[in-house]
């Protein structure tokens, strides 16, 4: 059997580079419900990058820790299937947790599945090694593999439990752990017997190779974790919602605790860029009407969850909403807040001055302040909100706001 020994900073760097993937990719999670669906199927790959390449990239860091007496290669094929394999199932999981419901046996599936990818990538990579040989005992298959599937479920569960700051930093080191932990049981139970370089035909990697790869791996992924660093602290503080009197009510699916949790923390809606110069048409006074039974009719109370509880906004207050799955977010002066209603349900029961503009958006009619004409589509402009300052309105749609608008 080969003796063989760990450089201590290696080791370090090797911790350093799992928590630096970990934050990053977890963070790069947060506020994907905000986001059309190219752009949120875009950061689900970025997230899956980072935390299949902090997988891969962990391991080999700790590969170049160790002192072999011999020689050592590794075979091209395993070692990139290996980071491969990381990154798919890395995205299959968050495929999982942000696509259909998030039950709790969903969640515990896809830290599973994470934690596999952690495993299957440790195995695949060690395979790799050429001048000598590792020797695999059986109780370490099944060690290793019930602590990844137990932390990977645990990392999931803190992340998608609650999606605040602080859930997301005790994510990370419970993840960024399981990387360590997986990847030194298993050499626990691996040793290693010389064979000589000639028996390989493949061709190979030497350590140099490796640690300029790995280099500049761990280089992209400190600059990627700096930047969601920076993006974590610059985001704006939870914004209060309005105030009304409490009825008990908690929602237990972890989905709707996300859109709640996001609709309170992060109050600001993503402008959306101007494509061309704007053409702004603002309401004018259509001529004097009998009013309507909606117009005279009190105001609906739209309810919104918020710590637990649930509380009511009158619908003449509310700027728009928004769909959120099976439920909405509705923007109101003080910020925006979590309503159980889907966007269908609201727009059934609020009065005919909300109208339905896009698939995703109802908008109360007597709040725009303008309408922006765009070639294929335009855009509802809201004065007063702080989290929405436009709505986005389909092509289909914009006679029938125009003629709300009294611009037709």
């Amino acid at each position: 059997m080969i003796l063989y020994t760990y450089d201590p900073w290696l080791v370090l760097a090797s911790i350093a580079v799992s928590m630096m993937a970990a934050f990053t990719g977890l963070t790069l999670t947060q506020g994907l419900s905000r986001l059309r669906a190219g752009q949120r199927q875009a950061r689900i790959v970025m997230a899956a990058i980072a935390l299949g390449g902090g997988i891969w990239s962990m391991h080999f860091v700790a590969m170049l820790a160790m002192r072999f007496p011999v020689p050592v290669y590794y075979d091209i094929l395993p070692t990139t299937a290996s980071a491969l394999i990381a990154i798919l199932l890395a995205g299959i999981a968050l495929l999982l947790m942000h696509y259909g419901p998030r039950t709790r046996p969903r969640m515990g599936l896809a830290g599973a599945i994470l934690g596999t990818g952690i495993v299957i990538m440790h195995y695949v990579g060690l395979n790799a090694i050429e001048g000598c040989e590792p020797i695999y005992a059986p109780i370490g298959f099944v060690v290793v593999g019930l602590l990844a599937a137990g932390m990977g479920a645990a990392a999931i569960g803190i992340a998608y439990g609650r999606r605040t700051r602080r859930n997301t930093l005790l994510a990370t080191l419970v993840f960024g752990a399981s990387v360590v932990v997986v990847h030194f049981s298993a050499m626990n139970w691996t040793e290693f017997v010389e064979v000589s370089r000639t028996a390989f035909d493949a061709p190979a990697l030497a350590n140099a190779q490796i640690a300029l790869i790995v280099l500049f791996s761990g280089f992209v992924i400190s600059g990627a974790f700096l930047l969601t660093a920076a993006s974590l602290l610059d985001s704006p503080a939870e914004a209060a919602p309005g105030t009304a009197g409490p009825v008990s009510a908690a929602t237990p699916a972890a989905s709707l605790r996300e859109a709640r949790d996001e609709a309170q923390a992060s109050p600001q809606e993503p402008m959306m860029p101007a494509q061309e110069p704007p053409r702004v048409e603002k309401p004018r006074s259509a001529s004097p009407a009998p009013a309507s039974a909606a117009e005279t009719a009190p105001p609906v109370r739209v309810p919104y969850e918020k710590d637990g509880s649930t509380y009511f906004v009158p619908s003449n207050e509310i700027f728009a909403l928004r769909a959120e799955g099976h439920y909405s977010i509705v923007y109101i002066a003080s910020g925006r807040v979590f309503c159980p209603w889907s966007i269908s349900e609201a727009e059934k029961r609020l009065p005919g001055q909300f109208l339905r503009v896009h698939r995703s958006y109802l908008v109360n009619v007597a709040r725009v302040a303008g309408f922006q004409r765009r070639k294929d589509n335009g855009f509802c402009l809201l004065d007063g909100s702080p989290s929405l300052d436009r709505v986005p309105v389909a092509r289909g749609r914009i006679p029938e706001l125009r003629a709300a608008l009294g611009l037709s």
